[in-house]
This record gives structure tokens, sequence and C-alpha cells, in this order.
């Protein structure tokens, strides 16, 4: 049988976009449309750029899939909806959101969130990664104003339906071996520089001194200028197999973002054996489940207790392995290939 062809729009290649390219490429003939746009000064040109390309792509494609709502969204959904072809936009969290106090989310820049709005309407369907991104209340930090985050929250008189379909994972990327090869009271956290509030930085920084005996670990930025506890290091970026390493060494995993979109890191350290702490926003309880610890507030007493409790846990090995078994049963790479699939040919339920 003939592919469908499938014209799929992304910034930047994530590994989650990347994934979902590789799982579409079984079903579709994918041509991918992007651009450089984190050179902002340069995005009105490829804004003009876009227009001339994806008007000639659309005669000879059958859907549209779009991955981040953004600039780069606006031309794929008038024309998906002008020319009647299927156009969904997954949604990963930072289109979702307006937290100036945190320096985060596309939709805290009125020309941005213009053009966010203009393409959640024109879309034939909105995939955001996780049930939260259509709606949610942050009660988890204190230094957020506007708690309630979401597609509903922002956009009020957007119409278009709504279907939640998670991130999926290849436990295969993210083996575990045994809890014996992690180094005891080793604590992980992943983020970028940008996100070291977002996800928590500072807390790990303030309680990291109460546990001179642990190692804890931030990887995906390198040292801050201002000091920091000595058991605190800092990793760079690194690539995926040396990443699946840290997790492998690691016993523990930090997500406490104060707005997560979904918490791809946090599903494989878990997939890699570690046991986790995470905050109470969004979908990180979930991804949790009774496999670890949820913080509930940004408080560097309360996550001092979880930690003692994550320490002293019995049998570490067994929460380790139900960690992984967790992620395995609810993430499937291949429910989330079915779920996208059956939204660019046939129907879904929405959220």
């Amino acid at each position: 049988m003939k592919k469908k062809n499938l014209l799929f729009v992304t910034p930047f290649f994530p590994s989650f976009v990347r994934s979902d390219i590789q799982l579409l490429q079984e079903t579709h003939a994918v041509r991918i449309n992007r651009y450089p746009w984190q050179h902002k000064a340069l995005a009105p040109l490829f804004f003009f750029l876009q227009f001339f390309s994806v008007l000639y792509h659309i005669f000879r494609t059958d859907a549209v899939l779009i991955s981040f709502g953004g600039y780069w969204s606006v031309w794929p959904a008038v024309f998906g909806k002008l020319f009647r072809k299927k156009t969904l936009i997954i949604l990963h969290g930072t289109d979702c959101a307006s937290i100036p106090e945190l320096g985060y989310g596309s939709l805290r820049i009125p020309l941005l969130k213009m053009a966010c709005g203009l393409s959640y309407r024109y879309a034939s369907d909105l995939v955001p990664v996780s049930e939260s991104l259509a709606g949610t209340e942050l009660d988890f930090d204190p230094a957020i104003r506007n708690r309630f985050q979401g597609i509903r929250h922002h956009f009020p008189a957007v119409t278009t339906p709504i279907h939640a379909v998670h991130n999926g994972f290849d436990p295969d990327a993210w083996p575990f071996e045994q809890v014996e090869n992690k180094a005891p009271g080793s604590f992980l956290a992943v983020m970028s520089a940008a996100q070291y509030r977002l996800k928590g930085g500072d807390l790990i920084a303030a309680v990291a001194p109460s546990f001179p005996e642990y190692q804890f670990t931030i990887v995906g930025m390198d040292a801050p200028e201002t000091t920091h506890p000595v058991n605190l290091r800092f990793v760079g970026k690194v690539p995926q197999a040396a990443l699946a390493r840290l997790y492998r060494q690691n016993r523990y995993y930090l997500q406490l973002s104060s707005f997560e979109g979904f918490g791809c890191a946090l599903a494989e350290a878990m997939l890699s054996g570690c046991i986790p702490i995470g905050s109470s926003v969004n979908h990180i309880p979930a991804i949790i489940g009774n496999n670890g610890f949820v913080l509930s507030k940004k408080d560097p007493g309360m996550l001092r207790q979880l930690i003692l409790q994550l320490v002293n846990l019995t049998d570490p090995e067994k929460w380790a392995l139900n960690a992984r078994r967790h992620i395995i049963a609810s993430y499937s790479l291949a429910f989330r290939k079915q779920e996208l699939t059956q939204l660019l040919h046939g129907h879904a339920k929405q959220t």
C-alpha cells in the first residue's frame, strides 16, 4: 500500500521530535519543513519563505503535523484549513504557558501568543503531550503569580478539539542494569542553564549542603558563576549515550519543576532504574505513580524529609524495577504511534 504524504513542521529537533518522525515514517512519506527559527532576528525572513514552501507542498500532502506552536505553525495551519488538509499541532508545554516570573512560556510574548492563537484556531486538532496542557492550576511554586495555565485558560475562545497523546519511550535506549551498579546517595537532574529555576536547580542547591555525604549532579548546563555546594556538580550537555550512562550510575532522580509539559527526562531516568522525587505539577505525579515520592510545595525542608525517606527505602532494587516497568507499561512508542495515526486518519476521544 502506498504511504500517505505527511508534511512535518518543526522549529528544531529534540529527541522526542526525532522519535515522532521515526514513528511516522513507518506509515507515511514524511517531508520535513524546518527553518532555524532560533535566530530571532531572521524570523520575518523565515516567515516569508515558509509561506511559499508550505503553499507549494500543501497540494502534495495528505496531512500536516506541526511540533510546537509558534511563528512556524501559522502558515501550515492556515493553508491546512484552507485546503482541507488534516492538520495537527503537537503541544509540548512552552506553547501552552506564560510564566514571566521564571522567564518561561511562549505565551508571555504578545506577538508569539498571537501566532499560537491563530494556529490553534485553524488546526484540525491540538495534541498536547499531557492532559494538563489543556488546563491546570499550579500551587507548587509560590513565585508563580498566575496559577492557571494551559490552552483553555490562555485561549478560551479556541474551540479546536484537544486530544492528549503522551510521549512514548524505547526501553532499549534507556537500559537498567542493577541497583548495585548505582552509587549510594547519588542524585541526578537534567536541565539547561535557562531552566535552572524552572526545573528546581535552585531547590537542589538549597538542600545539598544538608547531605554532605551524598552527591548531587545536574546534567545539561555548566556550573553557574555563583557559588554552589561542593557536593553539587554540573555536567554540560552530553549525547544520549552519555546521558543513559549517567542514569545507570545514579540511584535517584529529581524532577522538581515548577511547570513541566510532560517530563521526558523523568521517564528516561525511571526506565534506567532511578527512583524519583518529583514536584506535584502537570503530569509528573502520573509518571511517578507509586514508584517514588511527590513533593507538594517548593520547600527545602519538605524536600529534605523526602530525601531521607528515599535513601532509607528497603529493597531499592524492587523500587527501581517497578519504576522501569511502570514506564514501559504506561508510555510505549507503539501506543503513541497508534494514537497519532488515528488522529491523522481517523477519530479519537477529545480531552
